[in-house]
């Protein structure tokens, strides 16, 4: 806010309201703004982790590790990116999620330890995020990352930071003063889970876990799931919903699987398919579809 604003515990409740609501619009304008940065870093990373074995890394430190650790721990059930290939540090560990741990954030040396044990190789991608764009923890991932070659890239929210300056793609998400002055949990806060919903989706769907719109490589395990699915399979493939849990069925509800023995493959055929075509359905099914 501006300095001659009103202090927030003057407003009456609807212009406090208001006032916070403004507020996360600007979260919206800076990710806005960083369009060409957030594409860069899209680009690049999905094709870091092209390489077998390569790995996803998010970094940071308070309310910016805690929008790191959402992101992150969605991405197996949701595009069922192995858990092995993704890690995520959050400074002073688990027990800073659901409380504060006084100078973590200033423990860089702590997060060098945690890269270091995790053998960083060219094909890893390393994400910061820090509202400040100086907190050591981050900074330190990035300088390691940098050091071992891998694809680094860094969310800061003030400009001319060190970790803007560190990253090899640089995101500025600038959202200036905060409605509450000092807090990091608003627009910034806001702005950081945008843009790592996008980076990390428009990744997934580079990376060939989208087919259509459809999310055909998420783990079913339950029965909600498991009737996603059966809707997934009837409409990219067009046919009912009896084939279509057949399908399912005969693939252990592997959706991408399924699409391709809906279509009339045997299951062998549909591995055969897209063993062949590195995993991705889109070019697994056009081939399919013009065999028959």
């Amino acid at each position: 806010m501006e300095h001659d604003a009103p202090y927030l515990d003057t407003l009456d409740d609807g212009a406090l309201f208001a006032t916070l609501l403004g507020s996360q619009a600007k979260a919206i304008g800076a990710v806005k703004r960083a369009r060409p940065a957030l594409i860069g870093a899209t680009v690049a990373a999905a094709e870091a982790l092209q390489e077998p074995g390569s790995r996803l890394i998010y970094c940071g430190a308070g309310t910016s590790g805690r929008v790191a650790l959402l992101d992150g721990v969605e991405l197996n059930p949701t595009f069922n990116w192995p858990e092995a290939r993704l890690h995520i540090l959050v400074a002073g560990g688990s027990a800073s999620i659901v409380e504060a741990q006084e100078g973590a954030e200033d423990d860089g040396a702590s997060a060098t330890r945690a890269l270091d044990e995790l053998r960083l190789g060219a094909g890893d991608v390393v994400v910061g995020l820090a509202a400040s764009g100086t907190t050591p923890f981050v900074l330190a991932a990035l300088e390691a990352g940098n050091r071992a070659g891998a694809l680094t890239i860094g969310m800061a929210n003030n400009a001319g930071t060190p970790v803007l300056a560190e990253a090899r793609c640089p995101v500025l998400l600038e959202t200036g003063a905060e409605a509450l002055a000092g807090s990091t949990r608003l627009a910034a806060g806001t702005s950081q889970k945008i843009a790592l919903n996008i980076f990390s989706t428009a990744l997934m769907v580079r990376l060939g876990k989208v087919y259509r719109g459809r999310m055909i490589d998420m783990r079913v395990t339950n029965r909600k799931l498991q009737g996603r699915a059966v809707a997934i399979v009837r409409d990219i493939v067009g046919c009912d919903e009896a084939r279509a849990r057949e399908a399912l069925a005969a693939c252990e509800f592997d959706v991408r699987q399924a699409i391709l023995v809906a279509r009339g493959a045997t299951r062998a055929q549909a591995l055969a398919l897209l063993e062949r075509h590195g995993g991705r359905i889109a070019d697994a099914d056009r081939e399919l579809t013009q065999q028959g």
